[in-house]
């Protein structure tokens, strides 16, 4: 049901018992509606409670698996509510972490996923009559379509950039004096380096806001800065999956990503214990999207990990993920000891203006996460971002400089994380980005 930014303000506002109250009675009404026809939780729930007295016992479903989601080949979504017939968008995830899985929306639910997104342009100070520039490739891959969708009905006219070069990107907007850019945090800062290889200046393009997604780093304070800085613009950051839907948005002082919790039901785990996580721990995310019939996702294990805030002191009542998303669970390294993310690796090199563009390999020798840092540098010193690296981390890390251009750019999820432990094992060879959202 669309309701206008004053209903949208209210619905932050809750309360955490109102919040709990308004989830259930979403939850009910999801399973009510979805059991009978949704052969895929029909087995996968049978036997476990149809209708819950409380939030808590969703703990007591099974998780929902990437994996269960998946099946090479396959071109209907294994958890389809209805008939064919009755969806009208396809969609598929990214494929970083193996092969794509397809995603179909009903035109429900796309209004949905239109709804949920009018959070983000409240967050971003998006203003009907503005014009967006969505950068990105207009692909099957979910990206910034829903928000287009979003943009288009609070009156903002979208300009889409698919098909076109970073070149051509800029000169459209200052063609049509858009005011917001929606990419990557990676692709912000890559069109940063194309305006500076062909002499253009940032500051004489209408841009103010700058709304980013599909990997970590919009709420990193380094990698905001800079492409603030660059841009002279604030930057929002969204969080948000294919199977899932668009679950978060930024909180406005940069601090983290609220998640959306009128709209979807967020567990988090221990990943030291397993257990429910305390406040500001660092935990895995587990998901259900309450507003999403054809497609019903329950307690999906994200891979995502954060560290959960309630009692945050902000003026909106949701929970706020500390530091955005700060990582997959597969990503994480364990280098000589210390834990290690390649976003906060990500964050530190961000710092330096002169690190144009970066990569991350690890590999493991005798059961040990041994990690490389390839960096193209303006300065080619490499001395002074290992010291750093050392001082913020613990660690000594190798860093090389290459010459400048020699490293991949991306448009969409960058891919500069490259590990390769698993070909230590036989087991081949995986490059992965921010996870698919």
């Amino acid at each position: 049901m669309k309701v206008d930014e004053q209903a949208r303000k209210a619905l932050r506002l809750l309360s955490r018992e109102q919040i709990r109250a308004m989830q259930v009675e979403k939850l009910n009404g999801l399973l009510d509606r979805v059991l009978p026809h949704n052969e895929f939780y029909r087995q996968k729930l049978a036997g476990g409670p149809t209708r819950l007295g409380s939030v808590d016992e969703l703990a007591s479903l099974p998780a929902t698996t990437k994996p269960e989601l998946r099946a090479e080949q396959r071109t209907e979504p294994v958890n389809a509510t209805w008939p064919a017939d009755r969806y009208v968008h396809y969609h598929q995830t990214s494929g970083t972490s193996g092969y794509p899985i397809p995603v179909w929306d009903t035109a429900e639910d796309w209004a949905w996923w239109s709804d949920c997104w009018q959070h983000v342009l409240d967050a971003a100070g998006v203003q009907p009559g503005e014009r967006a520039m969505l950068a990105f490739s207009f692909g099957p891959f979910i990206g910034f379509w829903s928000a287009y969708a979003a943009l288009v009905g609070r009156g903002v006219m979208a300009v889409t950039g698919g098909g076109m070069n970073s070149l051509a990107r800029l000169e459209l907007i200052r063609r049509t004096g858009a005011t917001v850019l929606l990419c990557t945090p990676t692709y912000a800062l890559h069109m940063v380096e194309v305006a500076a290889e062909h002499s253009l200046n940032l500051d004489r393009l209408p841009i103010d806001k700058v709304i980013v997604a599909g990997e970590p780093g919009g709420s990193s304070a380094a990698t905001r800065e800079r492409i603030e800085s660059a841009w002279s613009a604030t930057v929002t950051d969204h969080g948000g999956a294919s199977e899932v839907g668009p679950w978060g948005f930024g909180d406005p002082e940069g601090q983290g990503l609220h998640v959306l919790e009128t709209e979807f039901i967020a567990e988090f785990y221990s990943t030291e214990t397993g257990e429910p996580a305390a406040e500001g721990e660092l935990s895995r995310m587990l998901l259900t999207s309450l507003g999403r019939h054809g497609l019903p996702i329950v307690r999906y294990e994200t891979g995502d990990l954060v560290r959960p805030v309630w009692d945050h002191g902000g003026d909106c009542g949701f929970v706020l993920l500390e530091g955005g998303v700060l990582g997959r669970a597969d990503d994480m390294m364990v280098v000589r000891g210390v834990n290690v993310f390649p976003s906060a690796i990500e964050s530190i090199l961000h710092g330096f203006p002169e690190v144009v563009e970066h990569r991350l390999t690890v590999t493991r020798e005798d059961e040990m996460d041994q990690l490389t840092v390839e960096i193209e540098d303006r300065l080619e010193h490499p001395e002074r971002i290992a010291s750093e690296l050392q001082l913020r981390l613990g660690l000594r890390v190798e860093v090389r400089c290459v010459p400048m251009m020699s490293l991949p750019r991306f448009e969409g999820k960058g891919r500069r994380f490259v590990d390769r432990r698993a070909s230590a094992s036989g087991r081949g060879q995986t490059a992965t980005g921010g996870g698919e959202a």
